[in-house]
């Protein structure tokens, strides 16, 4: 040993601590990993970004840190890095009656002020397809109601907003309610509980940049971390699945548009108050 030391220039004393260094950054390094893997247990394609917000302050309890480019690398080199699936399949049907967009040129400074919907598709094998209806608030990106139906009947949407009426409370009247132009939104009986409730339903325009973009996002979301883009057993298992992906998103996932606060913290105002959402004013396009 002395006379490879000598033969790298080196002292015994400096080849030891170098090895001991190296065994504790592979100690830090199977700690911080098993504590990634314990996080995705529940988040299971939760990105890195977020991911440092979630082991912060488990790592403190470990006396470790840990910053973003190494965390980049570690889970590079365990083959933890999420890779992104991108799929697509139609759900809006065109309905015949069209409101106005009322987002276009608005600021969002609060809870119950904006309301957005989409719909999905989930892939499972006792069917081709059920459908997971959403509805968000915009503000602290809070799920307020969704429902996983067996079609894409509108009484899967007038489920979802009957439950996010419940989580709304009373004092929801002036609420803008956007969505796309799909019949399940224009349908009578849905616009009809809209106006009972004094909310303000509002469309976005076929070739409008800013059409849904929110809720598409949060779909996006639900889908890509939660698994709901793999095929599922039935429409059991991806309600479900549905109910857990909600549940761990609006109340322990961090959000890069909330400060990396939680949108259930936002949405009840448990937190300090966040940016508010400004709408630009764009033209439509015309098509």
């Amino acid at each position: 040993m002395a006379t490879l030391c000598a033969y790298f220039g080196i002292s015994r004393q400096a080849h030891y601590q170098l090895l001991r260094r190296e065994a504790e950054r592979r100690r830090e390094a199977a700690v911080i990993l098993e504590l990634v893997r314990q996080i995705r247990r529940k988040h299971p394609r939760m990105g890195t970004r977020k991911l440092q917000v979630k082991l912060a302050p488990m790592l403190t309890v470990e006396g470790l840190q840990i910053g973003r480019d190494r965390l980049f690398a570690l889970l590079g080199e365990a083959d933890l890095l999420i890779k992104r699936r991108k799929t697509y399949r139609r759900t809006t049907l065109p309905g015949l009656l069209r409101t106005p967009n009322r987002l276009a040129g608005l600021t969002i400074s609060r809870a119950n002020q904006v309301w957005v919907s989409d719909i999905t598709y989930l892939e499972t094998e006792e069917q081709p397809f059920v459908y997971l209806f959403v509805l968000m608030d915009l503000y602290s990106r809070y799920i307020v109601g969704w429902r996983v139906a067996p079609s894409l009947a509108a009484r899967g949407a007038l489920e979802a907003l009957q439950m996010a009426l419940r989580a709304g409370g009373r004092n929801l009247k002036g609420l803008i309610h956007h969505s796309d132009h799909g019949v399940q939104y224009s349908s009578q009986g849905y616009l009809e509980t809209l106006t009972q409730h004094g909310l303000c339903p509002s469309m976005g325009a076929v070739g409008n940049c800013y059409d849904n973009a929110f809720a598409e996002r949060v779909i996006g979301t639900l889908k890509g971390e939660y698994a709901l883009d793999r095929r599922l057993r039935d429409l059991y298992q991806a309600r479900r699945m549905a109910s857990q992906a909600v549940e761990l998103y609006n109340t322990d996932r961090p959000h890069l548009a909330l400060d990396y606060e939680v949108p259930q913290a936002v949405y009840q105002e448990l937190g300090p108050q966040v940016s508010p959402v400004i709408i630009p004013a764009v033209q439509e396009v015309a098509w």
